[in-house]
């Protein structure tokens, strides 16, 4: 038996709401400690993410460059989006999201990796999937606006990728846990053993 991550859940004695935006919320639990004592714990309460790190047959990435005004950064990409919908099969997300941010569908699907994000103040669980088997989607493309309306595409190859992550040159958390994970896994049993792309994800359960 390896090592794993187990639920647990100490007691709440009280919970505000100070702030609730369109799409998340900050909360603020009084936490029971070991010790019994209380002390507040401010989060940001999210609905949760889907990442795709998709590889096309000549071990390219599909990336896509954006602005996140949080870090000023105009960073590289793997298509991702929000679980927009309570209980939302996330890998018709995952689907959706590599349609609507790069007009690709994939044919084989894996999860690659689950992943909270930043546990210490935000509970959003992402699930990165392994989409292979690329072609053009069907249809006109997607309308875009706001930040995505200047996105940039591109196929990095994977290794490129890598050297540049380890370089301290991309920074998104998708990304570099998607592209690592994949080598790590082609080093190890290999995709074959990844789980199935309908896998039980407990951080946000679904419906098949």
């Amino acid at each position: 038996m390896g090592i794993q991550d187990t639920p647990e859940e100490w007691q709440v004695t009280a919970t505000v709401t100070p702030f609730t935006g369109n799409k998340t919320s900050v909360r603020t639990d009084q936490v029971v400690m070991p010790d019994g004592s209380v002390h507040g714990r401010d989060y940001q309460v999210h609905p949760g993410s889907v990442a795709v790190l998709a590889i096309d047959d000549e071990d390219r990435v599909l990336v896509l460059r954006q602005y996140r005004h949080p870090v000023r950064h105009r960073l590289w990409e793997i298509p991702a989006g929000l679980l927009d919908i309570p209980g939302e099969n996330p890998l018709h997300a995952a689907q959706r999201e590599l349609y609507e941010e790069a007009h690709v569908k994939a044919e084989d699907w894996r999860v690659l990796t689950d992943v909270y994000t930043t546990p210490g103040g935000c509970d959003e669980a992402v699930r990165i999937f392994l989409a292979r088997d690329l072609s053009e989607a069907e249809g006109e493309r997607y309308a875009v606006a706001e930040e995505e309306a200047d996105m940039e595409q591109a196929r990095v190859p994977l290794d490129e990728l890598v050297r540049s992550v380890i370089a301290g040159d991309l920074h998104n958390n998708c990304l570099v846990v998607g592209v690592l994970a994949l080598t790590a896994v082609r080093a190890g049993d290999g995709v074959d053993a990844l789980r199935p792309a309908e896998a039980p994800w407990p951080a946000r359960p679904f419906e098949a």
